[in-house]
């Protein structure tokens, strides 16, 4: 589609707060790769509504995710960054990739069987076809690669599987597309429970720094960070707690680890969490300013909003085009 770059696709669900671990796993690095991809940016709104939303709040929840793309940097002009229910094409993509999906391969998919257990008063089935969905946005775009952590490789799987499918029946219809092998983002853990990821939809708040906490907000929950009764401040998989606070504190400052633990040599892990705090906050700050400005230009958003959706429509009716040409779809009539 694209002659001089390949095509990258991501995006993030409209639902909850950013978290730190979202920031610094994902969204930071983004930015860097709009020089060496195309890159769609997908704000996935219709994946939210598998679990029931609030309509006014998931509309507030997309217009300020969508922002935090632009505050983050990235540059509207080189990326796609666009709201998924703008673009008709995921949906009408989804139906005829149902049709080349089957149940035993979804019923397979662990997230499904997650949010099921949640939302057991709301197993809907679009919860259940979720997956075919998100192959429809990668392969919308002809999409290379597609940066992907371990709980979403199940998905790219799937979506290569159906691709791989329809092009034995129709011939070369979709590009594969590839997991993106890049500098890995930081895993962010759990402040309270850094046996897992950190998350929007943790129970406790104070498990997760938002991107919007301000800096008081920020340093209390880093000085309420689970750690151990070693007292000693190392790199190891043996102390969890302590590992993820310099995790985060390399994120924020290039810092590695070995040069974290001869910083904090016979220090206590009271310094080593104020200091995470401050290189937190410090990080956030310029994130929150932009943020803030860009809200207030309400004309400038509504303007990135109207074109990026105009561009991702012309790309995927492309392919789209194509696929109902494929399987027999009547021409339309111009």
């Amino acid at each position: 589609m694209f002659q001089d770059k390949k095509v990258l696709f991501s995006g993030m669900q409209a639902t909850g707060n950013l978290t730190l671990g979202n920031y610094l796993g994902a969204l930071k690095n983004w930015v860097k790769l709009s020089d060496e991809y195309e890159c769609f940016y997908c704000v996935v709104d219709e994946h939210s509504i598998t679990v029931r939303q609030d309509p006014a709040t998931l509309r507030k929840r997309a217009r300020a995710l969508l922002t935090l793309y632009i505050a983050a940097g990235l540059d509207p002009e080189k990326n796609c960054i666009y709201y998924q229910s703008h673009v008709s094409a995921h949906a009408e993509l989804a139906w005829i990739l149902n049709c080349y999906t089957y149940m035993g391969e979804l019923s397979r998919m662990t997230q499904f069987k997650d949010k099921s257990a949640k939302h057991a008063d709301n197993i809907n089935a679009g919860l259940f076809t979720y997956p075919v969905l998100m192959a429809a946005d990668i392969l919308l775009f002809q999409t290379d690669v597609v940066p992907v952590g371990i709980d979403q490789k199940q998905h790219l799987e799937i979506t290569r599987d159906i691709a791989q499918r329809f092009n034995s029946i129709y011939g070369d219809t979709f590009t594969i597309p590839e997991p993106y092998i890049g500098k890995a983002g930081a895993k962010i853990m759990s402040l309270q429970n850094p046996e897992k990821k950190m998350s929007k939809s943790d129970e406790n708040p104070n498990g997760s720094i938002y991107l919007m906490d301000d800096k008081d907000t920020v340093i209390r929950k880093c000085k309420r960070a689970v750690t151990d009764s070693e007292g000693n401040i190392c790199y190891r998989d043996e102390q969890p707690g302590v590992k993820n606070l310099i995790d985060i504190y390399c994120a924020c400052t290039g810092m590695t680890p070995s040069e974290v633990e001869r910083e904090f040599d016979g220090k206590g892990y009271g310094e080593l969490k104020m200091a995470v705090g401050e290189a937190v906050a410090a990080q956030l700050t310029p994130l929150q300013t932009e943020a803030a400005r860009l809200e207030k230009d309400k004309a400038y958003i509504d303007s990135v909003i109207k074109n990026n959706a105009e561009k991702a429509s012309y790309f995927a009716n492309r392919t789209l085009r194509k696929v109902q040409r494929k399987i027999g779809f009547p021409d339309r009539i111009r």
